[in-house]
């Protein structure tokens, strides 16, 4: 079948070259774009200190996630503007802008003084350039889905479009690639202190190489047609949400697949890193490593998916990606904990810790408002970042005690948070916890890269045909605003803040696997508008709704 480029302009098909400039173009600028974004997420463990430092891991740690959501949630902001121009100026220039922003931003984070340096001077340049990366991002993933789109053929749209997806774990391992150099080339200590700023000042590098890349480009030959005809639209914004039937698209398209893609995406990668380097404890260098040979396989599986759904439809595997999710989300992530430090499970289950006292319950932000928290709150918020389970008995006094041993709590404890840390792991050592850092087996971590990949399936399932879904869904004098509204308010809220809302349920738990129901739920909400609402034929679908 013909392309729709070709078919609006009335000229003929791309060349196979051309197709691969058009792809290759636009895959690397989303590739760099998304490791400018993604590079901060994969630092976070040094950046917490860095620019936020209070004495409290988990407070660092959550700050570090509150300010990685609010580039997020500038998303659809973003979305909105670069939506707009897109619509009215054209796909080509439009995301020229919104990856010179992108890169311009990321440097910059390079290049800020400590908190130790400057003070709260630090924190704010920060999140004032997550902001421009919010914006940024919020232009650049329409505008790359939609160029792809609107030159492929019709029955290969899913299979071209899905390189745009795989794109998107590209960046994320590119960024765990570029730390993994650093590394190697850096002594430790040299890295933390300064080496870790490289990775954000290679920015520039890769903005060039992608400003050159898609200068190459021509503008979509659909727009073209669209502007020769004078048929662009006069206000993007507004004529997405009055366009017959739209209402009900945006809707479905927020929930019923950017909340399932973007929930489980994160869930896999970014909860996955977090969970492996923290409660659990394992080794940094393992766990980039793991996480570098396991995004790069799981790339294949956004192809495969892309590929499948040109001779299923989009919807189906959507649907079976969010099924399976739901099934499989908790046993993954027990499957994790136990190979990457079974001795904490097995600790739990001989000496179990328990805790009584009185208001036991933790404020993660208390330093950060100047609320006072309790003396019990302290131990669990302990006891949590150190990934250890507690089981709560509400008591006049404060107790602790590991299986039938009493746990002398030291005045100093409650006072000092280091301290506290140094003596609760130390007191529980004595009966077979292991705070050392993990290094498993080989075994073990084929299980660990195994559980990832899955994971990696299920992200696939749901985002690999997505691109070829939400350009077939709108039509295209409002296509780049109307699919990338729905698409960042979703991936900017319900995806960005899932690292804070979830490190958030585990802080006042205590549960480390808590944190795994605010996925749950997003995705079980989430199929049940993708069954209702994705059209078996989007295509068709918009043809009636416009008749």
């Amino acid at each position: 079948m013909a392309s729709e480029a070709a078919l609006a302009s009335g000229q003929r098909e791309p060349t196979d070259k051309e197709i691969r400039l058009v792809i290759g173009a636009s895959s690397a600028g989303t590739v760099f774009e998304w490791y400018d974004f993604f590079i901060y997420g994969t630092l976070f463990y040094i950046i917490g200190p860095t620019f936020f430092p209070s004495g409290n891991p988990t407070l660092e740690i959550l700050m570090v996630w509150a300010t990685f959501a609010i580039g997020f949630g500038f998303r659809p902001v973003g979305a909105i503007l670069f939506g707009f121009l897109g619509d009215k100026l054209g796909r080509k220039y439009t995301f020229l802008v919104t990856v010179t922003l992108m890169g311009i931003a990321t440097a910059g984070v390079g290049f800020i003084p400590s908190a130790e340096s400057i003070g709260m001077a630090a924190p704010l340049i920060v999140i004032f350039l997550r902001i421009l990366q919010g914006l940024a991002l919020g232009g650049e993933y329409g505008g790359a889905a939609i160029y792809v789109a609107e030159h492929a053929p019709t029955e290969k749209r899913g299979y071209y479009t899905s390189y745009i997806q795989a794109s998107v774990v590209g960046g994320f391992v590119l960024s765990i690639a570029v730390v993994l150099a650093c590394r190697f080339l850096i002594p430790e200590a040299e890295f933390n202190a300064w080496g870790w700023r490289i990775p954000f000042l290679m920015s520039i590098i890769l903005l060039v190489i992608s400003l050159w890349m898609r200068l190459k480009l021509n503008e979509s030959p659909v727009f073209q047609a669209m502007k020769a005809e004078g048929n662009i639209a006069k206000n993007p914004f507004t004529e997405s949400f009055s366009y017959p039937g739209n209402k009900k698209r945006l809707f479905v398209v927020l929930f019923g697949v950017t909340g399932v893609l973007t929930t489980i995406w994160y869930t896999a990668f970014f909860s996955g890193m977090s969970f492996l380097r923290g409660p659990m404890n394992m080794d940094a260098l393992t766990v980039e490593l793991i996480l570098f040979f396991s995004g790069m396989i799981s790339m294949i599986f956004y192809l495969m998916v892309g590929k499948w759904s040109d001779k299923v439809g989009r919807k189906k595997p959507i649907i079976v990606g969010a099924l399976a999710a739901l099934l499989l989300l908790f046993p993954a992530f027990w499957g994790l904990g136990h190979f990457a430090n079974p001795g904490l499970a097995e600790a739990a289950e001989a000496n179990p810790v328990r805790i009584e006292g009185g208001q036991c319950s933790t404020d993660p932000f208390a330093e950060l408002f100047q609320r006072e928290q309790s003396d019990c709150g302290k131990i669990l918020e302990t006891l949590t970042s150190a990934g250890v389970a507690y089981e709560l008995t509400d008591a006049q006094g404060l107790k602790m005690s590991a299986g039938d041993n009493d746990i002398a709590i030291d005045p100093h404890w409650l006072s000092d948070g280091g301290l506290r840390s140094a003596g609760i792991r130390e007191a529980l050592s004595n009966y077979g916890y292991d705070f050392t850092k993990q290094q498993p087996g080989a075994t073990a971590i084929v299980g660990i890269v195994a559980i990832l990949l899955m994971l990696g399936i299920l992200s696939a399932l749901t985002y690999g045909s997505v691109a070829a879904l939400l350009s077939e869904m709108f039509p295209p004098k409002i296509r780049y605003s109307s699919m990338s509204i729905p698409y960042h308010i979703g991936a900017g809220y319900l995806g960005g803040f899932l690292p804070l809302i979830a490190g958030y349920i585990v802080a006042r738990s205590g549960d480390i696997y808590a944190g795994l129901w605010y996925t749950w739920v997003v995705v079980a909400f989430g199929v049940i508008v993708a069954w209702w609402g994705i059209p078996d034929d989007p295509e068709a679908a918009l043809r009636d709704d416009a008749s």
